[in-house]
């Protein structure tokens, strides 16, 4: 892969994306990289001469059809060599979008097209590059890295819920415990939050500007007022590139999509964030043992211990990209007037909360395949929570029409320094209610207490 080539040395990057954690998110650098925001430009360039063609417009009639192929092969075999040409151009330029320009008019020169080179860009400004670049890149990554593995962990909390369907377990609310629950049921929780907010996000769409220097096509208006542009752009953006056009901008796109799209991200963040603190606190519990690596050490002072650090790593991770994709959905869609440059720099930084992200789906991941359920914790938990079936009891009594069944069992359960098995069974005893409604209430355990499961 020729972005590996642009690799940084683990031990001299500054930041642990490219460093640490280069080898969870380096898939990323296909899309975000300095290479790829170069290629992606060339990408929109050469497609964007392919529509002109198409339209077609007068000057570009003599434009051969069998040549858009090779023009295609410039974006589709970008080597590194070409990037640094670029780079080389902008040296002088100091202009990264003229500088592609300038480099796709040599390649032109080369193909025998130099008579239709100053239609490269024509009637653009550099954010129709960007703002079609940009999503564009954001687009392929969801679709091919990002949502991949985010399926990928949904899956696999699918399958651990299905696994422990029928596992009874203590539930805690307010940490105090409660009626009980499914061990299943509980991971089912975060599968279907993270299914549901997943189909959210997939819903927001990615779109771009396209317009020329204040969004109004002024430039090509005025070259060609016969050419419906509105129309030719959107249909260009949609065809070509894949995306829906904005269709009343200033210079710069809205970014409204874009923010909504990370928002949507940060929702999907906290149901991660929400499954690494129960995993971690049931780990603590002692209801999941974990998987020991021949090699590893648990703390560099205490032997004994192997901690739940795959989810704190990834808990730590989401939280350092929820901030920046919190500064990116706010900071965005504000611009003074019809454009400043404040955006520019930001968006660079599109792939960085993403990168995180994906290093901490990989390190959940990897903390859910250490698990090793310990149902005799669960079970013994289970056992010595006797007081947790009085919610039944009342219930069935108020069914019955006893009196005050509520105040009952508070009493018994309050009082009591212990609410056994046993002491449960002789309070059943003393109530005034038939011997068949007696059977039924002692038939109730903490184990079979636990309503419904999983859905089918």
């Amino acid at each position: 892969m020729q972005t590996r080539l642009m690799q940084l040395s683990t031990l001299t990057a500054i930041s642990p994306v490219d460093g640490r954690y280069r080898n969870k998110c380096e898939r990323l650098a296909d899309y975000f990289s300095e290479y790829a925001l170069i290629r992606y430009r060339v990408r929109v360039e050469v497609e964007y001469f392919i529509a002109l063609c198409r339209i077609p417009l007068p000057q570009l009639k003599g434009v051969d059809a069998a040549k858009f192929d090779a023009l295609r092969e410039i974006y589709r075999h970008f080597t590194v060599a070409d990037a640094e040409r670029i780079k080389e151009i902008e040296n002088t330029t100091n202009h990264d979008v003229k500088a592609v320009e300038y480099f796709l008019k040599e390649r032109f020169d080369a193909l025998g097209l130099q008579d239709f080179k100053e239609f490269i860009h024509f009637g653009l400004t550099s954010q129709d590059i960007n703002n079609t670049s940009v999503p564009l890149s954001i687009r392929e990554a969801l679709d091919e890295a990002y949502l991949p593995m985010l399926r990928k962990l949904n899956d696999r909390l699918d399958t651990l819920a299905r696994e422990w369907e029928n596992v009874p377990m203590l539930a805690r609310t307010h940490g105090q415990p409660a009626s009980p629950t499914l061990l299943g049921k509980e991971i089912g929780v975060f599968a279907y939050r993270l299914r549901t907010q997943l189909k959210q996000l997939e819903a927001v769409p990615v779109s771009g500007k396209f317009g020329g220097a204040t969004g109004n096509f002024n430039a090509h208006l005025i070259a060609f007022p016969g050419i419906d542009w509105r129309t030719f752009g959107a249909k260009f953006l949609k065809e070509s590139l894949g995306i829906e056009r904005e269709e009343l901008t200033t210079q710069i796109s809205n970014y409204d999509n874009l923010a909504a799209l990370f928002d949507a991200m940060r929702r999907v963040n906290t149901i991660i964030i929400d499954l690494d603190r129960d995993i971690w606190q049931y780990v603590s519990m002692e209801y999941f043992k974990q998987r020991i690596k021949e090699g590893e050490v648990g703390s560099s002072a205490m032997p004994h211990k192997v901690n739940p650090i795959d989810f704190e790593n990834s808990e730590g991770n989401l939280g350092i990209a929820d901030a920046l994709l919190g500064h990116l959905a706010s900071k965005l869609p504000i611009s003074r007037l019809q454009r400043d440059l404040t955006d520019s720099t930001v968006l660079r930084n599109v792939g960085v909360p993403m990168a995180h992200v994906m290093i901490a789906v990989a390190s959940t991941l990897k903390g859910l395949d250490k698990l090793i359920l310990n149902e005799d914790a669960i079970r013994a938990d289970l056992d010595d929570m006797w007081s947790v079936v009085a919610e039944a009891i009342q219930t069935i009594l108020r069914r019955e029409g006893y009196p005050h069944p509520y105040e009952t069992l508070k009493q018994l359960t309050r009082v009591n320094s212990k609410v056994t098995a046993k002491s449960i069974a002789d309070f059943i005893d003393t109530l005034n209610v038939s011997d068949a409604v007696k059977e039924e209430l002692k038939r109730i355990t903490p184990h079979g207490y636990t309503g419904y499961g999983l859905i089918d």
